[in-house]
């Protein structure tokens, strides 16, 4: 134990005064980060890392990237904040690149500062609109930590009350490799799943508001359902009027490869009636949103504002970080390392009984730990494995899934070809140690 009068310990000390006791820390000796570039991030005593996580998927483009850090600094020069009791021209601009982007039709943008509050947004518009606080969302899902949030997700180890505004109902299909249907084909485990939907809303006695899916369940553990899943809830949904939102707080910006949203692997069904999203856009920071229909963007008819939603520095940030990603194509990029980076890590621990799956789209990769020899969770070895890759440089997230057992792993969208075989490398080693810390 490191005594009281070193900087590291006394910081912990000063932590742990003043902050509560549910605000979680990594490491069993936390560490302070202090400054990055590019994929890497250094800590207060000068170790270097290969920042395998960003900030819980938040740096998206690259750690003090150069675009990014000039337009932060231009604009604040300029004017720090106004409100959106002002015309705001970042703000704006911002605004139409993502209604472009978005493939709702005529759509408006709110912005808020999180992805929670973009979540809460989605779930007022939409319940106004539909005049009911009944709302579908998905097992093992998790959309933020506010009340209304909190109410609608359904990973237990997030959900700290039951009481809500608003009355949940949990659908099956988030998790394709657990659970009742896990081992049908993809087109048998769609049809169950639209079958339970169907009874779900067979059995309700109101007219439900809407679905807020997650497209990767990201708290979840990086899981999701087969291709086409959404597309076959949206016939439904559709039929009874019922609202889709598509969560991408996670999944947005090209983070997944295939698409640009996580929505578009279900296209089938057309654009949701709302998008809500956050983390990446900000490169880090604060900025979140909600895109929806005009209609229903506009049902509400009091007066509303958001004082540092659309501030014109996080705004200005946003822009550049989304130009940066669009001419550089970090989604492509995504798409090829990312699928290096699943194979290198398939092989790497291909028998290795501590690995139930190596699982995911792009740069976005969960490796989900088990009891060795069982198909139990294990979250001691994600514990385990999480401190060993810190020791060898590197970092990952955990906490994920079934019992908190998996891996997370979602680095800048610019991760290059090198760094993702170095990082497939050091997480074996951080895997095969965790494997032998159990067995001793």
């Amino acid at each position: 134990m490191i005594g009281a009068n070193d900087p590291h310990e006394g910081l912990l000390s000063r932590h742990e005064a003043v902050l509560p006791e549910w605000l979680a820390l990594y490491y069993e000796r936390p560490i302070e980060l202090t400054h990055g570039e590019g994929r890497h991030v250094w800590d207060a005593e000068g170790n270097r890392y290969l920042d395998f996580f960003g900030g819980i998927l938040t740096t998206m483009t690259a750690h003090a990237l150069p675009e990014v850090t000039k337009a932060i600094a231009e604009q604040a020069a300029r004017i720090v904040h106004s409100s959106t009791l002002y015309l705001n021209r970042p703000m704006i601009e911002l605004a139409e690149r993502v209604v472009a982007l978005s493939g709702i039709p005529d759509a408006r943008v709110f912005f808020t500062t999180s992805g929670t509050e973009a979540n809460d947004t989605a779930l007022l518009l939409a319940t106004a609109h539909r005049r009911s606080n009944q709302v579908l969302a998905m097992r093992n899902s998790y959309h933020g930590r506010s009340f209304s949030t909190v109410g609608i997700t359904g990973n237990s180890a997030w959900s700290p009350t039951s009481l809500s505004p608003l009355q949940t109902l949990y659908v099956h299909g988030g998790v394709r490799t657990r659970g009742p249907f896990a081992a049908l084909p993809d087109q048998q485990f769609i049809e169950a799943c639209v079958a339970d939907l169907r009874d779900v809303l067979a059995q309700n006695r109101g007219g439900v508001a809407a679905l807020i899916a997650e497209p990767v369940q990201g708290v979840g553990g990086f899981t999701s359902g087969p291709d086409g899943l959404f597309a076959a809830f949206r016939e439904v949904l559709a039929a009874e009027g019922i609202l889709w939102i598509s969560d991408e707080v996670q999944t947005g910006w090209g983070r997944t490869g295939d698409h640009f949203w996580g929505w578009q692997a279900h296209d089938a069904a057309g654009p949701p009636d709302m998008l809500t999203f956050a983390k990446g856009i900000g490169n880090g920071m604060s900025i979140g949103g909600v895109v929806a229909r005009a209609e229903v963007m506009n049902c509400l008819d009091v007066n509303s504002i958001s004082t540092f939603g659309g501030s014109p520095v996080t705004m200005a940030a946003g822009l550049a970080n989304l130009g940066y990603l669009l001419e550089r194509d970090l989604q492509g990029n995504a798409r090829r390392v990312g699928g290096l980076l699943i194979e290198r890590l398939r092989a790497a621990t291909a028998g290795l009984d501590l690995v139930r799956e190596v699982r995911g789209r792009g740069l976005m990769i969960g490796v989900e730990l088990v009891a060795p020899g069982t198909d139990e969770p294990c979250p001691p070895a994600a514990s385990l494995a999480l401190e060993a890759a810190r020791r060898a440089g590197l970092l990952v997230g955990k906490g994920g899934g079934p019992g908190g057992s998996v891996l997370r792993i979602a680095p800048p969208l610019s991760l290059t070809v090198q760094e993702a075989e170095e990082g497939a490398a050091l997480l074996a080693g951080a895997l095969h140690e965790a494997r032998a810390e159990l067995a001793g």
